[in-house]
């Protein structure tokens, strides 16, 4: 009797560029705390354009010591009032317009964060695929580096080679053993930043696509990025909100130069005398000012300090333009750089180290060239490949930059 178990291995899912960013602006916890402020300040707004609670009062007036008794005097009485606070007119609309300016700079502020934590995942994303075309690549060289060492090994034991060939190439593959130790420690330190950007445990293993099309665009040019900036770049319209918010709080600065008022309505009842004749009921009404005769020290202050929050917003936006620019600028020339280097080790450099190494493979099988050239040539071609990748993962970050820094997917001509 034979009996078969059937082992299913559940398959490690790949990680492209778009599921990490769709899973970040899913599960990041800073953004979810960001929606909880724009909460929070959407149940403020009607709050500020609120009445104040009106008072309701219960009094007993008159009311003689000697005998407790409502019946003795006539001004005795049980009062009932209420009592609402009425600020001046304008008031509750523009406290109300400072807290709905407010929310609007939260929900630039949490389109920035988007932005921002997007920029952070590609980063981090594109860093794994780097350090993973270094791994691979590093493990193909050891593989001709072996092949170097047996073909070295076999010369030497006809006679027609040294020992010291297969010692070098034994040390060049020590060497980059070395090496590939130092890039698994650091691919496993970027899959933890990533992994927190994506709020999963730090350990969770993440597997990136094996191959991806290459497609790398010529951009706009500066002065337009500067353009779309100035138009969509969240943080730049955190600022002008902000610079909202600095003159509708100096426009109630100044309404609070007038006065608010107090309305009372009071019912006051009286018992029969002592004779038992009937007494009429009291009917009262009460109407307060408030007096700013502290204007100088209080309300005109605080003129002169939403004044100078205002101009504060305006440098401190002006101050966020220029950063903008700088970062477009910079940004602009990493990725000009990255793709010229691409296009030059793509294909110039690359297809001549691989001729120039293979010619050398050749050429030592045959005793015309030594084996330390050959060595070299396999060392020039793999440090090439793996200039070629760099300047693919720097390419793809400044882009990812660029794209935050500008607000906008499209940067391209």
């Amino acid at each position: 009797m034979c009996c078969c178990f059937m082992l299913s291995v559940k398959a490690e899912v790949v990680l492209t560029l778009e599921s990490a960013a769709e899973t970040a602006l899913k599960n990041n916890p800073q953004l979810a705390e960001i929606n909880a402020r724009l909460l929070a300040m959407t149940a403020i707004i009607p709050q500020r354009g609120a009445l104040p609670d009106p008072e309701i009062s219960f009094n007993v007036l008159n009311l003689p010591i000697n005998s407790f008794n409502l019946a003795q005097e006539d001004m005795s009485q049980l009062q009932f009032g209420v009592t609402q606070k009425l600020p001046f007119p304008t008031k509750l609309a523009l406290r109300e317009q400072v807290a709905e300016d407010e929310k609007k700079v939260v929900i630039e502020s949490l389109q920035e964060a988007r932005l921002q934590l997007v920029n952070a995942v590609k980063q981090q994303w594109w860093s794994i695929f780097y350090l993973d075309k270094a791994l691979s690549i590093t493990d193909s060289t050891q593989v001709l580096l072996r092949q170097f060492v047996e073909i070295a090994r076999t010369k030497y034991e006809v006679g027609e080679g040294l020992q010291q060939d297969v010692l070098l190439a034994q040390l060049e593959l020590s060497k980059l053993f070395d090496q590939k130790l130092q890039w698994q420690s650091q691919r496993k330190k970027t899959v933890a930043e990533l992994n927190a950007l994506l709020n999963l445990p730090a350990n969770k293993a993440i597997e990136l696509p094996k191959n991806i099309e290459i497609n790398l665009k010529p951009l706009s040019s500066e002065d337009k990025l500067y353009k779309q900036a100035r138009q969509f770049r969240a943080l730049l319209l955190v600022g002008t909100k902000q610079i909202n918010v600095a003159q509708s709080r100096l426009k109630l600065a100044k309404e609070d130069r007038y006065p608010d008022f107090n309305l009372g309505v009071f019912y006051g009842g009286r018992v029969d005398d002592l004779n038992g004749d009937k007494r009429a009921d009291f009917l009262s009404l009460k109407v307060s000012v408030s007096v700013p005769i502290f204007a100088d020290r209080k309300q005109n202050q605080a003129i002169q300090q939403r004044k100078a929050e205002v101009m504060q917003a305006n440098y401190a936006w002006q101050d966020l333009w220029n950063q903008v620019r700088k970062d477009i600028s910079i940004a602009y020339s990493d990725y000009q750089r990255s793709t010229g280097q691409m296009v030059l080790f793509e294909k110039g450099i690359i297809p001549q180290a691989r001729q120039t190494m293979t010619s050398m493979l050749l050429g030592y099988q045959v005793n015309q060239v030594n084996f330390l050239n050959l060595l070299r040539s396999e060392i020039t071609l793999f440090n090439y490949e793996m200039q070629y990748w760099h300047s693919v993962m720097q390419a793809y970050q400044a882009l990812a930059t660029l794209t935050a820094v500008v607000g906008q997917e499209n940067v391209y001509e």
